[in-house]
């Protein structure tokens, strides 16, 4: 079995394996997670470690972290000041992973720990990235696996980033994927997006997605659309494009109503026109003026965000790492 070139040349006291889990409130499943995750460590040749993004959790999962980093050295601890959410808490593992192979994994066992086993061997087979793609979605809502065939279906028809349908965090990056990814510096972050479109050499497994351990998803209908639409905006700008051939379109079109108008006031005089139908034009062109106006509006406080340039997140307590001290990210 061939290594890959980095891991020959690899610092000594770097961990091979580094595997990030984003945690926000879930106090109640990390005990039977650690139980699963911790044998397949355990399995690998190389060695590992386990850092746990708490993103601002108001339960007792900072608690049972610590008691977890009592119980395992390997386990270490990024805890940031609030709430951030998980695209920026991903970020926070993957700017404090050390192992040449980083996996992102989610912490409600629907990412079984079993799979990484073959992704660090399809990974020693020579690839960069190796995704974990889902078999079914039958846990999933027919309403969100609707929606979420819909978004891939327009997000591959408005981008040229060719993201993998069927795949979500979950998945191997070599060190040299996860240096191009925190070379990205952009504060909406659509993650999927970024893992596609630094490229690299990618191969993929397949698994089967379990039921969640403990409680509901933290994404409803509107962070999905909210996350949907950031993925859009941040490797597109169609919408912008498309609001100036509708325009050019309506304009074109109320100046040949304009001339119809004038040639039949010619031909059969003044007459009035029905009060009804000019409030339809009315209400309906002043829609499209809003609806472009806030997609412009999305644009635009994107653009306002990037602007402040303020850290990505913060960081309350690292325990484990060289300096366990406060910082920013």
């Amino acid at each position: 079995m061939s290594l890959p070139s980095e891991l020959a040349a690899r610092d000594l006291d770097r961990p091979e394996v580094s595997v990030v889990v984003p945690v926000y409130n879930e106090e109640a499943g990390l005990a039977a997670f650690w139980t699963r995750l911790a044998p397949v460590l355990a399995s690998l040749t190389g060695t590992a470690e386990v850092i746990f993004v708490d993103d601002g959790s108001s339960d007792g999962t900072l608690a049972q972290l610590l008691s977890l980093r009592h119980l395992d050295r390997r386990v270490r601890i990024v805890s940031l000041s609030r709430n951030f959410g998980k695209e920026i808490a991903l970020t926070a593992g993957l700017d404090h992973a050390g192992g040449d192979a980083v996996i992102p994994i989610d912490a409600d066992l629907q990412h079984p720990p079993e799979v990484i086993g073959e992704l660090v061997a399809r990974w020693h087979d020579g690839s960069d990235i190796v995704i974990a793609l889902r078999r079914d979605r039958a846990t999933d809502g027919i309403l969100r696996r609707a929606g979420s065939s819909l978004f891939h279906r327009v997000f591959a028809r408005m981008t040229t980033v060719p993201v993998t349908r069927d795949a979500g965090d979950f998945r191997l990056m070599s060190r040299k994927v996860v240096e191009a990814l925190r070379r990205l510096p952009e504060r909406t972050r659509f993650m999927k997006g970024l893992y596609a479109w630094v490229g690299f050499r990618q191969t993929t497994v397949s698994y089967d997605i379990e039921p969640r351990l403990e409680g509901r998803s933290k994404y409803g209908v509107w962070r999905l659309w909210r996350l949907a639409i950031d993925g859009i905006t941040s490797f597109s700008s169609l919408p912008l494009k498309v609001w100036s051939v509708v325009g050019l379109v309506f304009a074109l079109a109320a100046l040949g109503y304009g001339v119809y108008l004038i040639a039949r006031t010619i031909v059969r005089g003044v007459d009035v026109p029905g009060y009804a139908s000019l409030m339809v034009v009315v209400l309906f062109l002043g829609g499209l003026q809003l609806l472009s106006l806030g997609i412009i509006g999305e644009y635009l406080g994107r653009v306002y965000d990037e602007v402040k340039a303020r850290p990505l997140y913060v960081v309350r307590q690292r325990i484990g790492f060289d300096r366990d001290d406060p910082g920013a990210g």
